[in-house]
């Protein structure tokens, strides 16, 4: 038996994996961070001395201090042994412990925390993007380990266009954001579908795949190579600590924003659900009445979606100004949002083998190109 994070986005720390019943492990900590929740490791296991396949059961030990431990409950990991296919496995938590259990059917398989996005993927996504007829691949910058910053702007500009800014894995833990994009943009860049075409007619997208690409190869959760939250860093942000953030602030100076979304995953409610900007200054009438048409047509698009769950609204004034989406909608007074999809299943649409997976979060990403056509008339 072999356990190793030693690859793209690999987390965990084994403390003894001795005996198949007994293995024992911890989650490293993002660098220079508090952060920890993401997992992602390899197990090659070997036949019992009967020829057959081993139970495991795997503890991880250090859940108590994770970064929203009200998230492992009711949590199921998942497993695959393509890296293609991810399937739920069974998990507990009791006593600040997670234990998974599971009997692998081939000699090697991953377990993670959701679905991984991998690098070489993410590559793959912008340079088959860049291939289309209106796409253009850009590169803003580098991060602090040397990684670029890629900017996909996809139409032409043109008079009375809206520009339409899609953000994705802030929190490079949260796999599921570039998985709905990756939808979202096999639906744009399709030349046979009337949304999209429509859509470019009327608006230029922006679309950053992945804002932390640092800590997506590190296996970070929730910060990039030195620690930095960058879904707080948006009102002063540096080259020196947040770069990554700099430089799709100044683009977004240079060319502006009509609409904004800023895709993450939450690792304690189960469901689908959007966060806006109630809390900012420059929110007024009809900044509301954009987030509640939105919400309106989301809610007809796809069942799900939802409006019932999620977090408690900002008292007015009273917001955040260093998250994405509280700087975007108050610096452009414009539709701003954060999409929120969980980590573990969605509770008004549970699937018990797969719970929200990858392939749901595509799907996702394409609904939204609905929700977005719908609204771009009325964006200003």
């Amino acid at each position: 038996m072999h356990i190793t994070d030693n690859f793209d986005s690999g987390n965990i720390r084994v403390i003894t994996a001795a005996d198949a019943n007994n293995i024992q492990l911890e989650i490293k900590h993002d660098n220079q961070s508090d952060f920890y929740q993401w997992f992602h490791f390899k197990l090659h296991n070997e036949l019992d001395v009967n020829g057959n396949r081993q139970e495991h059961i795997m503890q991880i030990k250090n859940t108590e201090n994770s970064a929203f431990p009200g998230g492992w409950k009711n949590y199921q990991a998942v497993a695959s042994y393509d890296r293609q296919y991810w399937f739920r496995v069974p998990t507990q938590y009791s006593d600040s412990v997670l234990t998974i259990t599971f009997t692998p059917e081939f000699d090697s398989a991953y377990l993670a925390y959701f679905a991984p996005y991998s690098y070489e993927r993410h590559q793959d996504l912008l340079h088959n993007a860049q291939m289309h007829t209106h796409c253009q691949l850009q590169v803003l910058g580098q991060t602090i380990d040397g990684r670029e910053m890629s900017l996909l702007t996809i139409g032409e500009a043109g008079d009375g266009k809206r520009n339409i800014w899609i953000t994705a894995r802030q929190h490079p833990g949260e796999t599921m954001a570039e998985w709905f994009v990756e939808g979202m943009l096999d639906r744009l860049l399709d030349e046979d579908d009337g949304v999209a075409r429509a859509l470019l007619n009327k608006a230029v997208f922006y679309i950053v795949p992945n804002m932390n690409p640092d800590g997506s190869v590190r296996g970070h959760l929730r910060t990039n190579a030195v620690g930095a939250n960058l879904n707080r860093e948006w009102l002063e942000p540096t080259m020196d600590r947040s770069p990554e953030v700099y430089l799709v602030r100044e683009k977004m100076l240079a060319v502006g924003v009509d609409m904004f979304l800023d895709v993450h995953g939450d690792e304690t409610i189960p469901a689908n659900f959007v966060a806006g900007c109630e809390g900012v200054v420059a929110y007024d009438t009809r900044h509301k009445a954009l987030e509640d048409k939105f919400k309106e047509i989301m809610l007809a698009i796809t069942p799900e979606f939802q409006d019932e769950l999620g977090y408690e609204k900002e008292q007015p004034g009273k917001a955040n100004p260093t998250i994405g989406t509280h700087w975007v909608g108050n610096q452009f007074t414009c539709l701003a949002y954060t999409i929120e999809m969980p980590f573990k299943d969605n509770k008004f649409l549970p699937d018990d083998t797969v719970g929200w997976s990858d392939e749901r979060s595509r799907i996702l990403g394409r609904d939204f190109l609905t929700g977005i056509y719908h609204m771009v008339d009325d964006l200003r």
